[in-house]
């Protein structure tokens, strides 16, 4: 038995997860045998997930979004290191109900990447969602050496508002040890730069934009773009339409600058976690989210994991909060069925507030329908 579950956000993390489902299959089976690897597809779970998995976790004191120092963590195993951008930028970072979508800067994102390479990573899992940023990466890039100036010769102001002063953007000063390291930009999100489809117009409302303030963003965006291809030539042009670069408020067209390559966070994830040798020890494999919807089959964690067990012809049954897919697309994510605890308790609150014990009795379910 595998259960590799991401977090059920607000109310369980991809670790109690797993606690509770094992609870609830041994209150049911009690000698099963259970191997837990919690999953997150590089959104704000990750590096919780990695230090699951056996790496260690090391904190530093990085810029928060607003600028305030906050204590960050990433996770490092040998020469990899997992860097998870909600840790220094992400929207939990931000006071209770306060958002800021034109000055929320990543330059801790940037301090985070450093502190891995100064913790000798050559390889770098770079997991970005979650943020409370609009910023392109500049706040990052400037944290790993580049300067970004205005007419005056002066630094713009942090965040994506004040890229539209930019006047120069000079990368020669990047720190010489990104060159040679693999840098993998793991997310969920395929949007562009800019566009109906980009950072501003799609996630800027998430973090407190307003119609206004997306229209700001988008041109601030697009005239980076555009003065950094006088920068650094093509490429600069070519990275803002590529999959990947509306990541995270663009931080992912930032990572994209630096050479990273662009793959899916839970495929990445999956990899760094050993999950393969793991799924083949396994005779059934449960994995969930919060919430089973629309938004699960492109990307998230259960698509992830449903994919690689059905690859392997393993059987995946799934646990979410709730579910909002029917099951003949449940079938074709290669998920057999799923538990929701709505099933169990109607009263969505209580099922958020009493998440734990709930989900144990959804996994004695899970055990009377497939071990008993």
């Amino acid at each position: 038995m595998l259960i590799a579950a991401d977090k059920f956000k607000g109310s369980l993390t991809a670790v109690q997860v797993a606690e509770r489902v094992t609870a609830g299959l041994r209150r049911i089976v009690p000698d099963v045998r259970v191997e837990a690897m919690p999953v997150a597809d590089g959104g704000d779970g990750t590096v919780d997930a990695a230090v699951a998995a056996g790496f260690e976790r090391r904190e530093v004191r990085v810029a928060g979004p607003l600028g305030h120092e906050v204590s960050a963590a990433f996770a490092l195993r040998g020469d990899t290191a997992v860097v998870e951008m909600a840790e220094a930028s992400g929207l939990q970072r931000l006071p209770a109900g306060v958002f800021a979508p034109l000055t929320a800067s990543t330059y801790g994102s940037g301090e985070l990447l450093r502190a891995a390479l100064d913790a000798g990573a050559r390889t770098i899992v770079f997991g970005v969602g979650g943020s409370a940023t609009t910023d392109g990466g500049a706040g990052m890039l400037t944290a790993l050496g580049a300067r970004f100036l205005d007419a005056d010769g002066e630094p713009v102001a942090p965040g994506g508002g004040g890229l539209g002063d930019l006047a120069t953007a000079d990368l020669s000063g990047l720190d010489p040890r990104l060159s040679a390291v693999d840098l993998v930009l793991a997310s969920d999100v395929d949007n562009p730069l800019t566009g109906p489809k980009g950072a501003p117009a799609v996630y800027g409302p998430q973090k407190g934009a307003s119609p206004d303030d997306v229209e700001t963003l988008d041109a601030a965006l697009a005239h980076f773009a555009k003065v950094l291809e006088e920068s650094v030539g093509s490429r600069a042009a070519e990275h803002a339409a590529a999959p990947g670069a509306g990541a995270a408020g663009g931080i992912g067209y930032g990572a994209l600058l630096l050479g990273a390559r662009f793959r899916p966070g839970i495929e990445v994830m999956l990899d760094v976690l050993g999950f393969a040798p793991a799924l083949e020890r396994a005779d059934l494999v449960i994995t969930g989210e919060g919430s089973l919807d629309e938004q699960t089959l492109h990307g998230k964690a259960p698509a992830g994991v449903a994919a690689a067990a059905r690859a392997a012809d393993k059987e995946v049954v799934a646990v979410c909060g709730r579910l909002a897919l029917a099951p003949e697309a449940l079938g074709r994510a290669g998920i057999r069925r799923a538990y929701p605890l709505t099933e169990i308790e109607p009263d969505v609150a209580k099922c958020i507030a009493e998440a734990g014990p709930i989900l144990e009795r959804s996994a004695e379910r899970i055990a009377q329908d497939f071990l008993s």
